[in-house]
């Protein structure tokens, strides 16, 4: 059966394990013609909605639904800036819908993190008990740790500058006061991190997750920020002079007295 363009572009409304999602025909079916969701709305098939509300129901777990619309609407989801557990918790709900495509993204996502933990030079467990042993800042200066998992760690103070930390996991991590001077931040998630007064001078932190983090008093003098996550970061005070913040995302970031002088915008 082939849809016409107002049976594609209708409103479907789902509930995926209580999280409600508002989609159309279109996107459940077109990139991935050959998956659950997509035989679900061809036509095909009778489709149960909540007589009340509308929806239909599907008793799986919705907290990752919003990513698999993203990838069926333009082929991207955030797989990068998840975690490890995220990421098999994705490829799980995936598999599930037979989105054959996004389980290959998220395997080549799985893989070259695992391939990147392989280089570094230490491990989670190795800068927890460098944490522990020392009463002074830690010293990471030129290290590569690209791809760990250093969550809600208390990082306050470290000197990380040149170090490697592409795809580094550092969401709810208290880094107040480090120094990642020309560090390699690429793609790291530093989502509601504490980065106050921080040193990013210089650093490479293209295409990194910073929303709502706390940058406040932090320099990013020369800082290639370039298509980053700002959204709702708190930049009071930071100094953004020369900065490179092209395509970067700054809906909602609070930059009172910030210094933006001959920002790259």
């Amino acid at each position: 059966m082939t849809m016409d363009s107002n049976a594609t572009s209708s409103i479907v409304r789902l509930n995926i394990g209580g999280y409600e999602y508002l989609t159309t025909v279109g996107t459940l079916t077109h990139r991935e013609p050959h998956s659950m969701l997509a035989a679900m709305f061809s036509g095909r098939h009778t489709v149960y909605k909540d007589p009340e509300k509308g929806y239909v129901f599907i008793d799986r777990d919705g907290k990752h639904f919003g990513h698999i619309l993203n990838w069926l609407r333009d082929g991207l989801a955030p797989i990068p800036n998840l975690s490890d557990l995220e990421c098999i918790q994705l490829l799980r709900e995936a598999e599930y819908y037979q989105l054959l495509g996004l389980v290959e993204r998220i395997n080549e996502v799985l893989n070259k993190k695992k391939d990147e933990r392989m280089d570094t030079d230490l491990t989670r467990t190795d800068i927890i008990k460098s944490i522990q042993s020392t009463s002074t800042y830690i010293k990471l200066r030129g290290v590569n740790l690209s791809g760990l998992d250093l969550s809600r760690l208390d990082l306050s103070g470290a000197e990380l500058s040149y170090a490697c930390l592409k795809n580094i996991l550092f969401s709810d991590a208290d880094l107040s006061e480090a120094f990642f001077v020309r560090a390699n931040l690429q793609s790291a998630n530093l989502q509601d991190a504490w980065l106050t007064k921080c040193n990013f001078y210089g650093a490479d932190l293209r295409y990194a997750q910073l929303q709502t983090a706390d940058l406040t008093h932090a320099n990013l003098v020369k800082a290639n920020l370039e298509g980053a996550n700002l959204k709702g970061a708190k930049l009071n005070n930071a100094n953004l002079n020369y900065a490179n913040l092209h395509n970067a995302d700054l809906e909602g970031a609070n930059l009172d007295g910030a210094s933006l002088f001959e920002a790259i915008r």
